[in-house]
C-alpha cells in the first residue's frame, strides 16, 4: 500500500508538466506551420546584424511561371589577377574646310599607321585634311602584286594633295625577279640599282606635279637581319629622294635605345615611357603611331604654316610656299636664303640698328676702355662689393680723429 501510495503522488506530480507541454506544443504548431507557408528572402550578414527582424515577405505570383520572374542582374565581378580594358577615349575632330589641305599617305602597313597618327596629330585643325591610299603588303620589289609607279600617278590626278607622305619598303626583303624569271639576289650590286630607280620614279612622280614631298625612313625592327636591311634601305631613300629634291624624314632614333639597340618600351610625344611596338617586334602601338606621326607633322606644319593651325577660319587660294622653283626645260634650281647676322646692320640700307644713336666721344678713358683695350681692371671704390682693402679708409680716418687716452697711475 506504500508503493501504490508513492506511484499516485508521483503521477500527480507529473502530469501539470505533461499539461504544460502540451499546450507548449499547440501554440507554437499554428506558427511553425504559418512561416511553413511563407517565403522570405535569405538574410546577409550585414541584414543579420543591422537589419529589421523581420523582412517582408516576396510576393510571388503562383500561376506565373518561374522563367518568367524577373531576377537581379548579377553584378560581373572580376579577379585580382585580371585588369578590365580601359575605354579608349575617342579623339574629337573639328568639322574640315572645304578647300583644306589635302595630306596624301601612301605606301605599306607602316603608312597606314603614320596616316592613323597624323589624322591624331591634325584633328583639331581646320585646314588640314589626312587621306590614305595604302596596300598592307605592297612594296617595290614585288611589283607583279601591287605596281606603285602605275597607281601613285592616278591617285595624284584625282587627289590633287598638297604633300604627298611616303613610307614604303618593309615588305622588300626578297628578290627581285625581272624580265625572263631572272632572281636578282637582295642587296646584290644589280638590286640596289634597280631598286634605286623605282625610288626615283616615284619621286620624280610627285615633284613632276609640284607637290611637295616627305619620303619617311624605315623604323628598326627586332630581327637582326631585318634591322640590318632597314639601315641599307634608308640609305637609298635618303641619296635618291634628296636628288629629287624631296625630303627625308628620319625616325630611326625614336625606337631604339642610346645604344642603337631595338627597343619595345620608349618615351611618347610627352616624354613618358610606354610601349611603342607591338610583341611581334614589327607593327606599332597606338603610342608607336603617334609617335611615328611626330616626326613627320614638323616638316608638315613648316610646309603649311598657318593652314595648318587650330585656329585658323578659312584659307586663301594662294599656293603653298615653294621650297623649289621648278622650270620649264625639266630642271628645277633649289630656293635658300642666306642665314641672318644679328650684327649685320646694312640689310634695310643702314649702318646702325634701328632707333639706335651713336655714342657720345669723349677723351678722356673709361674703365671700359681700360678693360677693352687693355685689359686692366680699375681699382674698387671704397665702399663697394669688391673693395676688400683692410683696414678701410673709413677705418683709418676714424682711427685717426680719435684720441688716444693717457696711461692711468
Amino acid at each position: 500500500m506504500v508503493l501504490l501510495g508513492k506511484k499516485f503522488i508521483s503521477c500527480l506530480l507529473i502530469l501539470p508538466l505533461l499539461a504544460v507541454f502540451t499546450t507548449a506544443i499547440s501554440l507554437a504548431l499554428p506558427v511553425d506551420s504559418a512561416f511553413a507557408q511563407k517565403k522570405y528572402e535569405r538574410r546577409t550578414l550585414i541584414d543579420r546584424l543591422f537589419g529589421p527582424r523581420q523582412i517582408r515577405p516576396q510576393k510571388t505570383n503562383r500561376k506565373t511561371p518561374r522563367a518568367s520572374i524577373k531576377r537581379k542582374k548579377s553584378v560581373l565581378r572580376v579577379s585580382p589577377g585580371k585588369k578590365r580594358k580601359k575605354s579608349r577615349k575617342k579623339v574629337e575632330t573639328v568639322q574640315k574646310l572645304e578647300n583644306a589641305r589635302k595630306i596624301l599617305v601612301v605606301g605599306d602597313f607602316m603608312a597606314k599607321s603614320l596616316s592613323d597618327g597624323l589624322k591624331t596629330a591634325f584633328a583639331q585643325s581646320p585646314g588640314v585634311s589626312v587621306l590614305r591610299e595604302t596596300s598592307g603588303s605592297s612594296g617595290l620589289v614585288r611589283d607583279d602584286y601591287y605596281n606603285w609607279n602605275k597607281k601613285l600617278p592616278a591617285f595624284l590626278d584625282k587627289i590633287q594633295p598638297s604633300i604627298v607622305v611616303v613610307m614604303i619598303g618593309s615588305n622588300d626583303r626578297q628578290d627581285m625577279r625581272k624580265s625572263g624569271r631572272k632572281r636578282i639576289p637582295l642587296r646584290s650590286d644589280v638590286w640596289n640599282a634597280v631598286y634605286a630607280q623605282r625610288v626615283d620614279s616615284i619621286a620624280r612622280a610627285v615633284r613632276s606635279r609640284n607637290i611637295q614631298l616627305i619620303w619617311v625612313g624605315a623604323p628598326p625592327y627586332k630581327k637582326s637581319t631585318m634591322y640590318t636591311d632597314m639601315l641599307a634601305f634608308n640609305d637609298i631613300y635618303r641619296n635618291v629622294v634628296e636628288e629629287a629634291n624631296g625630303e627625308y624624314v628620319d625616325i630611326w632614333d625614336g625606337f631604339v635605345n642610346t645604344e642603337g639597340k631595338f627597343v619595345y618600351t620608349g618615351s611618347d610625344v610627352k616624354g613618358q615611357q610606354v610601349r611603342l611596338r607591338t610583341s611581334d617586334g614589327i607593327r606599332m602601338t597606338r603610342a608607336g603611331r603617334r609617335k611615328l606621326a611626330f616626326y613627320v607633322e614638323k616638316p608638315i606644319r613648316r610646309l603649311l604654316g598657318d593652314d595648318a593651325s587650330e585656329h585658323v577660319a578659312k584659307l586663301t587660294e594662294e599656293n603653298l610656299p615653294e621650297l623649289l622653283v621648278l622650270h620649264p626645260d625639266g630642271g628645277s634650281v633649289l630656293v635658300r636664303t642666306n642665314p641672318i647676322a644679328m650684327n649685320d646692320p646694312t640689310l634695310d640700307g643702314s649702318d646702325e640698328l634701328l632707333g639706335a644713336s651713336a655714342p657720345p666721344t669723349s677723351l678722356t678713358r673709361t674703365p671700359r676702355d681700360d678693360l677693352v683695350f687693355d685689359g686692366k681692371t680699375s681699382k674698387a671704390p671704397p665702399g663697394r662689393a669688391d673693395y676688400f682693402v683692410w683696414p678701410r679708409e673709413q677705418d683709418k680716418t676714424s682711427l685717426e680723429k680719435t684720441p688716444v687716452a693717457a696711461p692711468q697711475g
